[in-house]
């Protein structure tokens, strides 16, 4: 039943822009630019399609079907992991192939194990914000961005320039004995990203059974 309702999401309820900005993970190739933008976009896709699922009434909808609320909201936070995740993998090959044809990025961090990880939390910490904001009304999507973005934006920005300072330069590197040592970030970052999501879809569900639609 879930699968089913994310193929509904995918097919009815997503945005066109969903799917652009998960490709515009590719923007790790371009060369002097703050590629933690691209976390920025992550984030911004799935308010794009919250709110045009208030515009269209999809939540509606959605509750009108033979289908628990709490499927419901299992579906939209798999969306935004779908989108999420999608996007990541995208821009792995492109942050190869930038790595091996441009010079170090000025601007910030380099696409980098580190960088992943880093994304990772960055996604999960707009997750945990903006869906139980959300699910509480399942209607002030726009709210619900501003209470996750502002947060979000200063975490990106701390990444950004973390690896200007001399202690952390390593964070910056893409040489493999770096890269090794950047491993545990990623690891941390998958972790923190895997059990944010839960706790999120956990207190989304608890929220949304409450809500008179």
């Amino acid at each position: 039943m879930v699968i089913n309702l994310l193929y509904k999401e995918l097919r009815l309820a997503a945005h066109p822009n969903l799917f652009i900005f998960a490709l515009l993970g590719i923007l790790v190739i371009v060369p002097e630019y703050p590629y933690g933008m691209v976390f920025i976009f992550g984030c911004l896709a799935p308010y794009i399609t919250f709110m045009y699922g208030r515009e269209t009434n999809d939540i509606f909808y959605t509750s009108l079907l033979p289908v628990k609320k709490r499927d419901i909201v299992k579906a939209k936070c798999l969306l935004l992991v779908v989108t999420q995740l999608t996007q990541l993998l995208i821009s792995v090959p492109f942050a190869v192939l930038r790595n091996y044809w441009f010079a170090n990025n000025p601007v910030g961090i380099e696409p980098n194990v580190a960088y992943y990880g880093f994304g990772l939390c960055i996604f999960a910490l707009f997750n945990s914000l903006f869906l139980p904001v959300f699910f509480k009304t399942a209607y002030q999507s726009g709210w619900a961005f501003l209470v996750a973005i502002i947060p979000t934006v200063i975490a990106v920005t701390i990444m950004e320039v973390l690896v200007h300072f001399p202690a952390f330069t390593w964070l910056d590197s893409v040489e493999g004995a770096m890269l090794l040592r950047q491993l545990p970030i990623l690891l941390i970052g998958m972790i923190v990203y895997s059990v944010s999501m839960l706790c999120s879809y956990y207190l989304s569900a608890k929220s949304f059974d409450r809500v008179d639609l």
